[in-house]
């Protein structure tokens, strides 16, 4: 690679790890001390086959403070485990069980299940829609809605802290952050009605129900696979505010164990989420492979410039970590080959939607 491309290669790096560090300091953060929700809130968890997670989400729910009007809706997307058991052994009154029927032609099992969650509200009130798999403080309700309170919000997306375990996902996990703290321009795209202009992650999202039904829900996101983010779209194309938040004080998630399950993951909505063909997806690959590999590469090769490139990567790596909760140190220094595992990952993805073998929990997606 020649020394201009590799200069320009790495001035991209620079821009984009200070673009990361204005965001950091622009991103959203919950109160310390939120105050109490005066309205209903309903926390909706779509389940399937969750028996090993349910329970402890649950569990984290329940203790919410500053909630005194807390409904929690389960919504069994046709469990074939001991999900709905665990469900009802909590016994709390504020939880209802409810089954979901089969998904109608044209939507996709999370939305529905939402959905399905969602219509049983009748509060002009607040929602919020959590994963099983993801882990709530006591405060984390009561703060959500203090955000979309205090900023006028329609939905807030506040990034659960990336837990990894293994050596696969402490390369991969946190990319989903720093690739939207790095191109996302966060004010901009708070006060923005574009709908491209957004980030959400379905770990934890919270809502205003007026806005919620102002969008249509997610009856308007039926057929996404990367739902969440299709719907904070859908919010913003309807005249609403979304945006993603610090979560890192609120929650935290373990998404997946390990390579082989981050393959399957990843493989069901990875080319949903770089545009949706092959030739985003191959062009999205190919930008960030070269603006994070190549100078690092020249670098080894003595390059001054690819050397300024690779540090500017860590740099904005070890930034978005920070801001987000994840480890900053010594995976920042990997920043290179972790989007090479997204390469492999992303390939995969592709390959699968093209052959149209794509399956999540049992249910073909492509």
């Amino acid at each position: 690679m020649s020394g201009p491309v590799v200069r320009v290669l790495s001035g991209l790096a620079v821009a984009g790890a200070v673009h990361a560090a204005v965001n950091a300091v622009l991103l959203r953060r919950p109160p310390a001390d939120p105050p109490e929700v005066a309205r209903p809130v309903t926390a909706v968890l779509p389940v399937r086959d969750e028996e090993a997670q349910v329970g402890g989400c649950l569990a984290a729910l329940l203790a919410s403070t500053g909630v005194p009007d807390l409904r929690v809706v389960v919504v069994d997307d046709g469990s074939t485990d001991g999900t709905a058991a665990v469900v009802r052994a909590v016994g709390d009154p504020r939880v209802r069980l409810v089954t979901a029927p089969p998904p109608p032609a044209g939507w996709l099992g999370k939305p529905h299940a939402c959905w399905v969650g969602a219509q049983t509200v009748r509060d002009d009130g607040y929602l919020v829609f959590l994963d099983a798999d993801v882990r709530v403080t006591p405060r984390a309700v009561a703060s959500a809605v203090a955000l979309l309170d205090a900023h006028g919000l329609d939905l807030v997306s506040p990034w659960p802290r990336p837990v990894a375990g293994t050596l696969a996902e402490r390369l991969v996990q946190p990319l989903s952050p720093w690739l939207w703290m790095t191109t996302l321009p966060l004010r901009l795209a708070e006060r923005s009605p574009r709908p491209s202009l957004t980030a959400a992650n379905g770990q934890f999202l919270a809502l205003t129900r007026r806005g919620y039904l102002r969008a249509r829900g997610h009856a308007a996101v039926r057929d996404e696979v990367v739902e969440d983010v299709a719907l904070a779209r859908a919010v913003k194309r309807s005249g609403g505010r979304a945006v993603p938040a610090g979560g890192a004080a609120l929650a935290e998630c373990r998404m997946y164990d390990g390579w082989t399950a981050m393959r399957e993951g990843y493989g069901k909505s990875l080319w949903a989420s770089v545009g949706g063909s092959p030739a985003a997806s191959a062009a999205a690959a190919a930008v960030l492979t070269a603006v994070g590999v190549v100078p690092p590469l020249a670098a080894l090769r003595g390059s001054r410039a690819g050397l300024t490139g690779w540090a500017a990567g860590v740099a904005g790596r070890a930034v978005s970590a920070a801001a987000t909760g994840g480890r900053v140190w010594p995976d920042a220094l990997a920043h290179p080959m972790s989007l090479l595992a997204l390469d492999v990952l992303l390939a995969g993805s592709v390959a699968g939607r093209r052959r149209g073998t794509l399956t999540w929990r049992g249910r073909a997606l492509a």
